[in-house]
């Protein structure tokens, strides 16, 4: 079958276990001869309306009828498959915005901590930049809406600062050292969104590109990135697919293409009726089909992200290198309701070049016990020895070049890089908890950033060190904010403190293009699986 774009999939970033993808298919057509299917005498349906309308009649209290019914269709939808899903509108609203090139707001990144909305950092180029907004602020009112307290959630601050381009949202922000607070008013425009967060030569010869989703714009950036490398020397690939939880899926098998030569099949999909079947073949002159590539990836990497894996596994064209991928390949039609919610309902699988489905073993109405399988990987060290992965010997397949892969449960990388849990204590949980990392980078780069941004990056990454100095008041901080301080943790966690400082500095300071290259190339320093990642793609 001869692919067309207007067949596309996605992923969403659902308010599930691990915020994994839920795969979509979207179409002109969800199902042939689509309209009302008879069930017996009464249609579908018809006991489940009639008690309804008897509640509403006749029940001896008053309820809330449309709660009653979400309520009801969200239970019977727990008895299908765990990425089946009914989405409420606010929430269909955000998971299509997140996917898209931009949206209409205020062009902030955001954190939600003790009640307070905290300004991670104003978008570059956007309307919060250029009117004064800064890292570090508490916006405590848009308009008339109180954005602190209990009742501060992600769709209320979503609602309150995006809007139509133009129009004006009044801020009250609190702002560190000044005892009043400010008023902004911002007027909206179109906030690019980003979906690379990294390229950059990581060794010579040798790019690396992190992608942390697939969105609209993700194929063309990646082209963009890819090229920009290519032309600097580039020779060997590092693709980052780690903690993606996927996105579209025709800008996965896009990527895919530019990758790999021939015009062979990248992906299919199978369902019961046969107009949700299509397959997608490579076919167009990419502009890196012959550089040696590896691909990482861990459990946080989902659908589109194994689609792009494991493609380039079965054509023999790179090495995955990292641990065993989540395991999702359902395939979902959004189909939108009258009250503006959206019914993600699964209608397909998908399959790799080799003929095998990414798509771990579930149990029909078992959501639990399906995220629980994560938890398994852990209690049976998955995560940290190789040998405990436990693929389907009855699910063998074969690559391009005649090597054993395995189906019915993610992608099992090439070489295996154990999860590094050395570093980890309570403290360090508190760290993060309370948000600290942020409120000391931040408060250190408006003090010195200057001055280190004068010297250059490459100064800075060679030279700035994370003294005792700078980590005593760290700690001090810490402690007046009540994290489970003690010596023993915290040299347990020293040295992974340090990077992250140095690291969260480098991005507060440096940034450009949408992307946070300073941020990784500090962070990748001393990152195990970029080691691993480096040796293979360098090995002859």
């Amino acid at each position: 079958m001869e692919y067309k774009n207007s067949k596309r999939a996605i992923i969403s970033p659902l308010a599930v276990t691990f915020s994994l993808a839920v795969g979509i298919y979207l179409g002109a057509k969800f199902f042939s001869g689509a309209g009302p299917v008879a069930a017996g005498s009464g249609g579908i349906g018809t006991k489940y309306k009639e008690v309804l309308m008897n509640i509403r009649k006749s029940y001896v209290d008053d309820v809330n009828i449309d709660s009653l019914e979400t309520y009801g269709l969200e239970k019977m939808l727990e008895k299908l498959d765990p990425h089946t899903v009914l989405l409420p509108p606010q929430d269909a609203e955000i998971a299509s915005a997140d996917l898209g090139t931009g949206f209409d707001g205020i062009g902030v990144e955001f954190n939600i901590f003790n009640d307070s909305l905290f300004v991670i950092s104003p978008l570059a180029g956007g309307p919060s930049e250029a009117i004064g907004i800064k890292a570090g602020d508490i916006i405590l009112k848009a308009d008339t809406v109180t954005l602190t307290g209990r009742g501060l959630n992600t769709p209320l601050v979503y609602k309150s600062l995006r809007g139509p381009r133009g129009s004006l949202v009044k801020l009250l922000v609190k702002r560190r050292g000044i005892s009043a607070p400010l008023t902004f008013n911002v007027k909206r425009d179109k906030i690019p969104t980003f979906s690379i967060d990294a390229a950059y030569m990581i060794a010579p010869q040798t790019g690396y590109i992190k992608v942390n989703r697939f969105s609209e714009s993700t194929y063309e950036e990646f082209h963009t990135h890819l090229k920009t490398l290519k032309d600097a020397g580039m020779i060997r690939l590092v693709l980052d697919l780690r903690g993606n939880p996927g996105g579209y899926m025709d800008r996965a098998t896009d990527m895919v293409d530019e990758l790999v030569p021939g015009n062979d099949v990248i992906v299919y999909t199978k369902g019961k009726d046969a107009s949700n079947n299509y397959e997608v073949k490579a076919g167009k002159e990419g502009i890196f089909e012959k550089g040696k590539i590896v691909v990482l990836v861990d459990e946080g990497s989902a659908s589109a992200s194994e689609i792009v894996s494991g493609s380039l596994q079965d054509y023999d064209r790179a090495t995955v290198v990292g641990r065993r991928t989540f395991g999702k390949g359902l395939v979902q039609a959004p189909i939108k309701l009258s009250d503006g919610s959206e019914l993600r309902l699964t209608i397909s699988r998908y399959y790799i070049p080799s003929g095998r489905s990414i798509q771990r073993p579930y149990q029909m109405g078992d959501q639990q016990g399906y995220y629980d399988e994560m938890m398994e990987r852990y209690n049976h060290q998955e995560m940290f020895v190789a040998d405990s992965i436990k693929n389907n010997e009855k699910l063998k397949y074969k690559t391009k070049g005649g090597r054993t892969v395995y189906g019915g449960g993610g992608i099992t990388p090439d070489i295996f890089v154990p999860q590094d849990t050395s570093y980890y204590t309570d403290y360090l949980l508190d760290l993060f908890g309370k948000n600290l990392f942020r409120e000391f980078t931040m408060s250190y780069s408006e003090k010195y950033g200057s001055a280190l941004e004068a010297k250059g990056f490459d100064s800075y990454l060679q030279n700035f060190r994370i003294t005792d100095d700078i980590l005593a008041d760290f700690n001090a901080l810490a402690i007046r904010n009540k994290a489970r301080f003690s010596e023993k943790s915290y040299n347990k966690s020293k040295k992974y403190i340090q990077e992250t400082l140095k690291a969260l500095i480098a991005r507060n300071i440096w940034k450009g293009n949408g992307l946070n290259n300073e941020y990784y190339q500090v962070i990748n320093q001393d990152d195990p699986m970029i080691r691993a990642g480096l040796k293979a793609v360098m090995k002859d």
